[in-house]
């Protein structure tokens, strides 16, 4: 964590940098085209009128018009609230553009090497090839990737086994090991292969693989309005309307009065009354909130799935390395009666001995040190080893006629028949299980043998991550493989809310969608290709980078570091996206209703004297209120810019300490600061002579 909040410090001091800001102002001058802006009502509509004061300004300007000072400071201010609008959403994309282009090189400039299959159809790594650009390759194509080269495109290792350096993508120095088969097959394009080589069959066409997606994610480019932005651009949309109508009727109220208003006036007063603030920030919110994931280095594939993390009420986490440590560890043998303890070692460690999973090298381990058991040439016994399987739930090895096995409890007992054995072997594996441990079982030729202890540990301070969690109204439910008795210690233990035990797909799948016809939004992690379904019916599925492409392309959101504990933090963040969205919408509303009653009674004291009463702020002249309103329109974005790119500072606490906060935080904010501004900004003006 402490890495991370150093690379955000890192780049959010990036924002003042002008490689930054530069390229942000340039991009405010070419959003004004009308056929960018449109897709904003609200800053369209400042756009447009904007446009009709330009021109009678100009108009005024060849006729010699008296005093056209006052004009002109209101048609710069008018389009000063356009360029700061765009300037909000132009330095929200810009943090995405240079490490765009960096991509988008790593793409364009990469060559291939399509191997050509031979006579029997296979391909190999010393067959023909033909070397083209990367970004001719289509889907299919089967490429040879060595050390020190970059892979292509998106694809699956099809042979080989190689070190991959995935920097480029996850910003994460450490390789990784890519081969053919299992979990870690998938392989993206941009990333370089470090030592040994790899054959690769090529899943994306160009335009759609991971690289593509990701530069037009960090860029800005496809980012698509969530129903909640849709739904507020529309409600203030209609308050754009609304202030239309109520503008179009103040000329007749001045000429019952015997006056006359200008139409400058009135787009002035137009401008400073509809939302202007949230609707010249809202975008800039959504592109901030997409960033965020990216600088904690997770991919959203919408902004939806950011928005839809922030209403998460249903939390699925994996067990092992989530919540427990992951590397499960041999603690203890346990024999059923008649059998010694060292014998039970012994086969377990014959059975464990081809076993690379950290839980087989335990074992070899504790033999070692309990009995002083070494290990065996597995040659020089003619053995076979037997891979452990998700059907069989077990492994074991082979030795001629001698079959030893060692896997879950009930997995293992269906091999052998029923007898005092198997009620003790039962009874010990209870024991362990109700101790949070994992039991696992060992038979040799179908004489039950006992029981392997394994252990594995919760993590440090993950008990009260979940209770954060329950404070902020989400249920969490652990996910695992193990037996219900030890899924039960452990959910006790690490405080979870509830688990699944025994999990398979369909087990996840069925759970997912019971909770949604709940009407609960569902979040989960998983990397692998069984995870794929269980990804897809989530309403926030994170796939991990280093899965399989079947689980990426089924999530709406991919971890570029693997790290299945970030969902807390999606969560977070997707909750900070919402409460800034409100907040600052809480603070546009009360701040145009203070603006209101700031200025109307200033602006009409001269058609209605009894108005008087009513201007508080004592501003000086009609011309100086709608002035210093304006400048104060123009302004008040450019200070929140700031808070529109950070985030509102999220506390898990509930829903209506939350509303209490805003309301007092942003609503009276937003009440008291035109007071405030206007009348200093009313004071400077007229010192200056501006009006």
């Amino acid at each position: 964590m402490n890495t991370h909040s150093s690379h955000s410090s890192e780049r959010q001091g990036s924002l003042r940098r002008a490689d930054l800001i530069l390229p942000a102002i340039v991009e405010s001058f070419r959003k004004l085209d009308p056929r960018i802006m449109w897709r904003n009502p609200v800053m369209f509509v400042v756009e447009i009128v904007t446009i009709l004061t330009t021109i009678l300004l100009v108009r005024d300007l060849l006729t010699h018009a008296p005093q056209p000072g006052f004009a002109i400071q209101i048609n710069l201010w008018l389009w000063f609230t356009l360029l700061f609008a765009n300037f909000a959403e132009a330095i929200a994309e810009g943090r995405g553009k240079a490490q765009a282009d960096s991509l988008r090189r790593t793409r364009t400039e990469t060559r291939a090497r399509r191997l050509l299959a031979n006579d029997m159809g296979a391909y190999t790594r010393l067959g023909l090839y033909q070397q083209i650009p990367a970004p001719e390759l289509q889907p299919g194509d089967v490429v040879l990737v060595e050390a020190g080269d970059f892979v292509p495109s998106d694809g699956e290792v099809i042979d080989g086994i190689a070190s991959v350096d995935e920097s480029a993508i996850t910003g994460e120095s450490a390789p990784v090991i890519r081969e053919s088969g299992g979990d870690r097959s998938a392989v993206t394009g941009g990333t370089r292969v470090l030592s040994d080589w790899i054959i690769v069959r090529i899943t994306a066409a160009q335009g759609s693989t991971f690289l593509d997606r990701m530069i037009a994610l960090v860029e800005g480019a496809q980012r698509q309005k969530t129903p909640n932005e849709i739904a507020l651009t529309i409600l203030l949309a209609g308050m754009t309307l609304i202030f239309i109508f109520a503008v179009a009727t103040i000329p007749s109220f001045a000429a019952y009065a015997g006056g006359h208003i200008s139409v400058l006036i009135l787009v002035a007063l137009f401008v400073t009354l509809i939302p202007t603030t949230i609707g010249g920030l809202l975008s800039a919110i959504g592109i901030a909130g997409m960033d965020r994931l990216i600088r904690f280095n997770v991919l959203a594939m919408s902004g939806r799935a950011v928005e839809a993390a922030g209403d998460v009420d249903t939390l699925l986490l994996d067990k092992t390395g989530t919540i427990t440590i992951g590397d499960r560890q041999a603690a203890d043998f346990i024999p059923v009666p008649g059998i010694m303890a060292r014998e039970l070692a012994d086969t377990a460690q014959l059975a464990s001995l081809a076993d690379e999973t950290p839980e087989g090298r335990s074992i070899v381990v504790l033999a070692k040190e309990r009995f002083d058991i070494r290990g065996r040439e597995m040659h020089a016994l003619d053995a076979h080893f037997v891979p452990f399987t998700a059907q069989t739930r077990m492994s074991g090895v082979d030795i001629g006629t001698r079959q030893i096995r060692k896997g879950a409890v009930d997995s293992v007992l269906a091999t052998v028949p029923p007898g005092p054995a198997e009620r003790a072997l039962r009874d010990i594996a209870e024991t362990v299980a109700r101790g949070g441990g994992t039991p696992l079982a060992v038979v040799d030729g179908g004489r039950l043998l006992g029981v392997v202890h394994l252990k594995d540990v919760v993590k440090g301070g993950i008990r009260e991550r979940f209770a954060e969690l329950r404070r902020m109204g989400i249920r969490t439910v652990m996910i695992t493989g193990d037996n219900p008795l030890t899924a039960a210690a452990i959910a006790a233990e690490s405080g979870v809310d509830d688990f699944l035990a025994q999990a398979t797909p369909e087990a996840k799948l069925t759970l997912i969608r019971r909770e949604q016809a709940d009407g609960k939004l569902v979040a989960m992690c998983g990397d692998g290709t069984n995870d794929a379904p269980a990804l897809a019916q989530a309403d926030v599925g994170v796939a991990m980078n280093t899965g399989t492409m079947a689980a990426r392309e089924a999530g709406n959101m991919v971890d570029l570091d693997s790290d299945p504990t970030k969902l807390i933090e999606i969560v977070g963040i997707g909750k900070q996206l919402l409460m800034t969205r409100g907040a600052l919408t809480t603070f546009s509303i009360a701040n145009d209703v203070a603006k209101y009653f700031a200025i109307i009674p200033a602006m009409f004291i001269g058609f209605y004297p009894q108005l008087g009463a009513l201007n508080i702020m004592h501003l000086v002249t009609p011309q100086s209120a709608i002035l210093s309103a304006i400048i104060f329109n123009a302004l008040i974005i450019v200070a929140l810019i700031p808070l529109a790119l950070r985030g509102v500072h999220y506390r898990p606490v509930g829903a209506e300490a939350l509303l209490r906060r805003n309301l007092l935080v942003y609503g009276l904010g937003g009440l008291v600061a035109p007071f405030v501004g206007i009348k200093l900004i009313d004071m400077l003006v007229t010192s200056l002579g501006l009006v």
